[in-house]
């Protein structure tokens, strides 16, 4: 912040004479406003300030605590997307599972292998998810986003190869207030090394995310 100089003080000297014309021409002028409102208070009696009004309000959170991740998904859609899983899936053991849960599914059936991971993380304010959400999306371009779902999502498939072996990996992002539903699915197909189409992967990571985030919203405040 840019500083001003003090005002600089001004003395005169001044006549008695003039002392005396000055104090005279006061008392006939009548008083000056400040006096006149410290007259009318009553004696004794101070002004307390008003106490200030706070700026804001507390930002009030609609998710307090992640759901049961493994619970998030219906059986029959585990059992489409994860052929041969266990419907019940695996939690992932969490440093902080009010805040972040993660249930996992993946089975291999015959030589076609599938993957699924659901997580939650609660932050404290829907400007803090949405931050995060925006960060989770810069960093996996060539998606796109999925209209109705949660208040923003996103969705990007891409494709590996290791050792002549092909994976398609389809990641969805949703954002729910003050939560993030992120949903992992990934296949290969070991016999022919080719990986699952995109479209097959991009429609069942969608699908288990639709149902993540309802799930989360049955869960709310």
């Amino acid at each position: 912040m840019r500083s001003f100089p003090l005002p600089v003080a001004l003395t005169a000297r001044l006549s008695p004479v003039i002392v005396l014309a000055a104090a005279g021409w006061a008392l006939s002028s009548g008083p000056t406003d400040a006096p006149q409102e410290a007259a009318d208070q009553p004696a004794g009696k101070t002004e307390t300030p008003s106490p200030s009004v706070p700026s804001q309000t507390q930002a009030v959170k609609t998710y307090d605590a992640a759901p049961a991740p493994c619970g998030s998904v219906a059986e029959e859609t585990v059992e489409s997307l994860v052929p041969g899983a266990k419907a019940t899936g695996k939690e992932i053991p969490s440093t902080d599972p009010d805040l972040r849960r993660t249930c996992s599914w993946n089975a291999l059936k015959g030589y076609e292998y599938r993957w699924l991971d659901v997580s939650f993380e609660v932050l404290d304010s829907d400007e803090a998810a949405e931050r995060s959400y925006r960060g989770r999306v810069e960093d996996r371009s060539g998606g796109g986003a999925v209209p109705g779902l949660g208040d923003a999502a996103y969705s990007v498939v891409d494709l590996t190869t290791e050792d002549k072996q092909q994976t398609r990996e389809g990641v969805v992002v949703a954002r729910a207030s003050n939560a993030l539903v992120i949903v992992t699915y990934n296949g290969s197909d070991f016999e022919s090394k080719e990986a699952p189409g995109t479209d097959e992967i991009n429609k069942g990571a969608i699908k288990a995310a639709k149902e993540a985030v309802a799930a989360l919203e049955k869960g709310r405040n």
